[in-house]
């Protein structure tokens, strides 16, 4: 009895305490559960958010850019009435010029008319004597006399008429002259009104232009957060997977972007052997010689510097040291060298593409030496210089844009690579 007792309390207390273990572990699952609930739920408010936002942003940046393009067209309108006005004020001012000179003739007419009939004043006043002693010897008669008179009655009416007209003439010219003048003050007051305009319009779009700026930069770090919040940005492995992310993500056909990433840095292999230092003193020693030939080097020197500044810039950002490696200058040609990465851009033009390409990658803080990074900057600017097929003349107009100016045997091996780059992984 005893046992039996002994057994079914034993079973019973075995059960309890299984019931207990089993409400523990659902209590513990239900706390995770909806620990993960809580936490799926504000990622979801949160991507939800991050949405609302991007497209608040986007709306925003359509909204500026539009405004943008329209002061640009007024821009363009008022340069042009600018370029019309200060075209009439040189014709007015030619036209003017032209009055004084027709003036200046008439009045060189008006003096020898002058001295015309000052010498047929003369010949009148001895003719006028002639005539009389002639008379009185007996050697001429009335009607000679009569005939000679009304021929210098004649000569002196058409003097006086001809100095009529001219000063009739040089009247007409001086008000000509005048309303000339008022005619160009007036487009002289139209030209500072419209410079004025102009000017106007250039500060509005700068300061737009600006806008735009940091409405891509605060668009490409909103994706950027969405797609790290939505575990969808990317890295790349190696250059393969790169090159088809970038070609996904921009249109640009997989071969044109082997074949530039060939003829640049040899699909990533070669991205230079200098630091920025060597760059500075090789550059800078030949623009000064070719600086005591022409001033126009200084332009080339500044610009070296700017670009020095920005790669210091990049590199402190992203915890690298000075002396991280970019191309060394060219040798063949005049050239500044300071490319970065498997894609060779300068540090300013890479300043330039930094949002576009943070909102392709997800990746924050784009990486000139990143694969996924370079290859992507690399494929959106081969998009903007209409590298959308792997057609020659679409190669040969990327290749220009992207090198600066045409050279053969860089076009000639995107062009062969374009078409062959799947023996690269054969």
């Amino acid at each position: 009895m005893a046992g039996r007792f002994f057994l079914r309390y034993n079973t019973d207390s075995r059960m309890k305490i299984k019931i207990i273990i089993l409400s523990i572990l659902i209590a513990v699952f239900v706390s995770v559960d909806a620990g993960f609930f809580a936490v799926s739920v504000r990622a979801a408010d949160d991507a939800e958010d991050y949405e609302k936002s991007i497209n608040k942003t986007e709306k925003q940046l359509k909204e500026e850019t539009a405004n943008y393009n329209n002061l640009q067209s007024a821009n363009q309108i008022v340069s042009s009435q600018i370029n019309t006005t200060a075209s009439l004020i040189n014709k007015t001012e030619s036209e003017m010029s032209r009055k004084e000179k027709e003036i200046e003739n008439l009045e060189q007419r008006i003096e020898l008319n002058k001295k015309i009939l000052e010498s047929y004043v003369q010949e009148m006043y001895v003719s006028g004597q002639d005539p009389l002693l002639g008379l009185m010897a007996g050697e001429k008669s009335i009607s000679d006399m009569s005939e000679n008179f009304d021929q210098m009655l004649s000569v002196k009416e058409k003097v006086l008429l001809i100095l009529e007209d001219i000063n009739q003439a040089k009247d007409e010219l001086g008000g000509a002259k005048e309303e000339l003048a008022e005619k160009k003050e007036n487009h002289q007051k139209l030209l500072a009104i419209k410079q004025v305009e102009k000017n106007e319009i250039v500060e509005d779009i700068v300061e737009t232009k600006a806008t735009i700026a940091e409405l891509q930069k605060k668009l490409a770090e909103l994706q950027s957060d969405l797609l790290a919040l939505t575990g969808t940005s990317y890295s790349a492995k190696n250059i393969r997977e790169a090159v088809e992310f970038a070609s996904d993500k921009t249109g640009v056909p997989k071969g044109v972007l082997y074949g530039f990433l060939k003829a640049e840095t040899n699909l990533g292999k070669n991205t230079g052997q200098c630091t920025y230092k060597d760059v500075e003193k090789v550059a800078v020693a030949r623009y000064k010689s070719l600086l005591k030939k022409n001033k126009n080097w200084q332009a080339s020197i500044d610009l070296l510097y700017k670009r020095q500044d920005l790669f210091y810039d990049i590199v402190k950002s992203l915890g690298y040291s000075k002396d991280k490696k970019v191309s060394c200058s060219p040798s063949g040609y005049v050239g500044q060298g300071g490319a970065m990465g498997v894609a060779q851009f300068m540090s300013d033009v890479w300043k330039g593409y930094e949002s576009r390409i943070t909102a392709k990658t997800g990746n924050g803080k784009p990486n000139p030496w990143s694969l996924t990074d370079g290859v992507m900057a690399m494929a959106i600017k081969l998009r903007g210089a209409g590298a959308t097929s792997d057609s020659s003349s679409a190669i040969k107009k990327a290749s220009v844009n992207y090198l600066g100016s045409f050279s053969s045997g860089y076009y000639n091996t995107i062009v062969y690579w374009s078409k062959n780059y799947k023996t690269l992984f054969e």
